[in-house]
């Protein structure tokens, strides 16, 4: 039924086409015409009215082709070939538009020569010496050339086969027309089911001998069926012209063809996009950073694109649009776009030279200028930072890419730095025994570095002993960074705790140290360094216990 249909609407658009194309030749005389090669109107109406079904005659067809030492069997199958190619192609000659004047003059080359077909100018009328107009000599390898290309593979051969002169018509169309469409529709129809399980099956074959056997379904078999529709126009683009079909329908058809044959390579490539991207996205598994998981699906549309309008442009081609002139004027455009749209093209670019300089990637801590925060996305327009206050900031890719970030998700070692004040009144063993306990604090944390810290006294200021505690954490967020300070600053306290050091403080204090009826506030220490390592020892000990 659907076959059916599908006959049936082809018969009533050609039957509309014929006769659309039969009104087009109304100057055409019907009747008796006699041959006439004074004018190039009158020699391309020679040539194309005795070759019509109603007025068969060949060898007054050739007439515009008999030049002197011309073969008269040569002379029809050229006629013959011409007429035959311009059908098949769907080239019509508008015979309103044919010079009537003997002594035309073609204005470009100042010649007398015309061309009946812009599309095929190796084609073309010369008056002869005599004052008749034949087509030249140098046509007669361009007609065969051109009736090639129209009939490709040797299918020219089937148009001998085919009836000149017959009466009997059926929308438009000849018995044998309507044969030859039946035919070419089951040959397509079979020849598509057939292709599409081929196609299947080398696919998953050959993916699963490479070990891709999970592309086959999703990513590979999508593309069988336009790969088959491609080879399918392309036997009928081979096989209509010999049916000879109305000369405004071949005309449509070819164009159609053309662009559909177009249309499907595109979309083989679309599909092959996705191919391509799943092989992108395993080399991104394999990077360290994770900008370039955010990296593929850009490159992914950007290939898209690019085959959309690549396949836009040869679909234009194809029907003959000019391309030339159609690019220019869209640069000019372009150009008056690019310059109103100066910003996003700076973005555009800013995000291409951060996908390639990588300075930072997503879930990275990084500060610039008034930014801080971490790195959510990493757009083709903007960047979205997270900042500490838990706000969303939109920075322009522009805008990043000329300015210097400072990242701080690619640290290793985390900087914890800071002074220890301890009282003026702690004697010097307690300081050496309590910066021994600090190192030991530090060796002892699983998360410092513990090949390079610095915990020294190293200055006496105005109301304090300081303490140098200069340490680096080996965690990977901020968050476990402040654990880790929280447990160091925390063991610290209790050393201090235990030891009996105590911390400064900015504070002015009177010491009265011989006040009658009270205790003096200054500590008094009776025990030598040993003494106090003892209890630094047993502080470390409890610990361990």
């Amino acid at each position: 039924m659907r076959s059916s249909s599908i006959y049936v609407s082809i018969l009533l658009w050609l039957g509309m086409s014929f006769s659309s194309h039969a009104q087009q030749h109304e100057e055409v005389p019907s009747g008796v015409f006699e041959p006439s090669l004074a004018t190039p109107y009158h020699s391309v109406l020679t040539h194309l009215h005795f070759l019509q079904p109603d007025s068969y005659d060949p060898e007054k067809a050739a007439l515009v082709f008999l030049h002197e030492g011309v073969d008269t069997t040569r002379a029809v199958d050229l006629a013959i070939k011409l007429k035959q190619a311009w059908d098949g192609r769907g080239h019509m000659v508008n015979m309103g538009k044919l010079p009537r004047e003997a002594g035309y003059t073609d204005s470009l080359t100042n010649r007398p020569v015309y061309a009946p077909i812009q599309h095929t100018p190796g084609i073309f009328l010369e008056q002869e010496p005599g004052g008749n107009w034949m087509y030249s000599r140098q046509s007669f390898e361009a007609i065969e050339e051109f009736h090639s290309d129209v009939f490709p593979y040797g299918s020219d051969f089937l148009t001998e086969f085919l009836p000149h002169s017959v009466s009997w018509q059926f929308m438009g169309l000849y018995l044998w027309q309507h044969l030859g469409i039946l035919i070419l529709i089951l040959l397509s129809f079979l020849l598509h089911k057939l292709l599409t399980f081929v196609f299947n099956r080398l696919l998953y074959r050959g993916a699963n001998r490479l070990g891709y056997d999970k592309l086959v379904r999703p990513y590979l078999l999508p593309i069988a069926r336009p790969l088959s529709l491609f080879a399918v126009f392309l036997m009928i683009m081979v096989l209509y012209p010999i049916l000879q079909l109305p000369v405004e329908a071949s005309f449509y058809i070819t164009y159609g063809f053309r662009a559909l044959l177009t249309l499907f390579v595109m979309l083989v490539f679309y599909k092959l996009v996705d191919v391509f991207g799943l092989y992108l996205e395993k080399l991104a598994g394999q990077s360290e950073t994770s900008l370039d998981n955010h990296v593929v699906p850009l490159i992914k549309k950007v290939l898209r694109v690019f085959v959309v309008i690549i396949g836009v442009l040869f679909i234009l081609q194809n029907l003959d649009v000019n391309i030339t002139a159609l690019l220019a004027g869209l640069s000019i455009g372009g150009l008056a776009l690019a310059l109103a749209a100066q910003d996003t093209l700076k973005n555009l670019f800013g995000s291409l030279m951060i996908f390639a300089d990588k300075p930072f990637s997503v879930g990275h801590w990084i500060t610039s200028g008034d930014i801080d925060g971490s790195v959510e996305e990493v757009g083709f327009r903007s960047t979205r930072v997270r900042t500490f206050r838990n706000s969303l900031v939109y920075v322009p890719n522009g805008k990043l890419a000329d300015s210097t970030i400072d990242n701080h998700g690619l640290r290793r070692y985390r900087r914890f730095f800071f002074h220890i004040a301890v009282t003026y009144d702690t004697p010097p063993d307690l300081i050496e025994v309590f910066v021994q306990g600090l190192r030991r604090i530090v060796e002892n944390h699983p998360k410092t570095r513990k090949d390079f810290y610095i915990v020294e006294l190293n200055d006496m200021g105005d109301f304090s002993l300081k303490i140098i505690f200069y340490i680096f954490f080996e965690v990977p967020t901020w968050g476990e960074e402040l654990k880790s300070r929280h447990e160091v600053l925390i063991e610290i306290i209790r050393l201090a705790q235990k030891l009996g050091v105590r911390f400064a403080f900015p504070t002015q204090t009177m010491h009265m140290e011989n006040f009658p009826g009270k205790k003096s506030l200054t500590p008094q220490y009776d025990m030598n360094m040993q003494d106090f390592k003892k209890v630094m020892d047993e502080y470390f000990e409890e610990k361990k216990g």
